[in-house]
């Protein structure tokens, strides 16, 4: 049988390079459509990409995901993701392809007590997670065949994120203040990938439970607990842990507030399609090996 595509739409974000680099089985090979080839920031239009690729899947990983700059630049946000993520969805529509879409835990306020469920109310409090929100609303207005991804705390060994940040910090500094009031799910970017392999599987297989879903580490924790797995996986490496001192979310002003707490639940996709988090722990211990041993793809300035 000749091959099937999935086309992925995304090229440069932490997702998209690790679904690009991540194992697919045999019959589905994936293309990546970054802005030289479809530009959705600037109204590109995937119907076209779509034409061109025919592909049996799509999944959308493009996004702003900027969070601060966003609160600048809230045109720019809404444009990618919720103008562009309704023209993607529309598109899969047209051609009746199944759609996963990448969402977030910031369309939360963060006032819950306990982990948030896919039917807890969304009231996000910042530009990013309001475009996140509204890009859910118009995936779900312009395709029913689609699965909405809600992810959290997502790094890897590419691009900036928090685990890269504090390992760069520790290298210079031997004392760090980290916030202890924003809990969340830390979630390897490699994590998602697989999961997003497993449901193109399971749909191109006939398992059609569309919908919202969350997927995220197993387990929640505190940015400063975080912090100090991030340490003690570099410990094995021999680096220095620095001394972490508990901070809140005051003492560091950002332009855009965070959600106090944005656990996910992630019991509905291991009910629907047996997908199962790992501990956020282990996640995050594999990452730290692979971007200080350099055996994997962080050859662009990592920490």
């Amino acid at each position: 049988m000749a091959d099937r595509t999935v086309l992925l739409f995304g090229s440069k974000g932490q997702l998209a390079r690790e679904l690009a680099r991540n194992p697919w089985p045999a019959g589905l090979t994936p293309i990546c459509h970054g802005r030289a080839e479809c530009d959705l920031a600037r109204s590109g239009d995937p119907l076209a990409s779509v034409e061109r690729v025919k592909p049996v899947f799509v999944v959308n990983a493009a996004a702003y995901t900027a969070v601060d700059r966003a609160e600048a630049e809230p045109d720019a946000a809404f444009a990618l993701n919720r103008d562009a993520a309704g023209r993607v969805a529309a598109a899969c529509n047209r051609h009746g392809l199944p759609l996963v879409h990448i969402s977030t835990d910031y369309v939360f306020d963060g006032d819950k007590h306990g982990p948030y469920v896919e039917g807890d109310p969304i009231a996000p409090i910042s530009v990013y997670g309001a475009s996140k929100a509204e890009g859910e609303v118009a995936v779900r207005a312009a395709h029913d065949r689609h699965i909405i991804l809600r992810t959290a705390w997502v790094y890897s060994p590419f691009g900036s994120n928090f685990v890269k940040t504090m390992l760069e910090l520790g290298r210079t500094r031997d004392r760090l203040a980290v916030v202890t009031d924003q809990r969340g799910s830390p979630t390897a970017a490699g994590d998602i990938a697989r999961t997003v392999v497993a449901l193109a599987i399971a749909i191109l297989g006939d398992n059609t439970r569309f919908g919202t879903y969350h997927f995220a580490g197993a387990g929640d924790v505190t940015r400063r607990d975080w912090a100090d797995a991030i340490f003690a996986a570099a410990a094995r490496h021999g680096r220095p842990a620095p001394r972490l001192d508990p901070a809140s979310s005051a003492d560091f002003p950002t332009a855009a507030r965070r959600p106090a707490n944005s656990a996910l639940d992630c019991s509905r996709i291991a009910r629907d399609y047996a997908i199962l988090s790992r501990p956020w722990r282990e996640s995050v211990e594999e990452t730290v090996d692979e971007i200080l041993t350099g055996n994997g793809p962080n050859n662009e300035g990592g920490a």
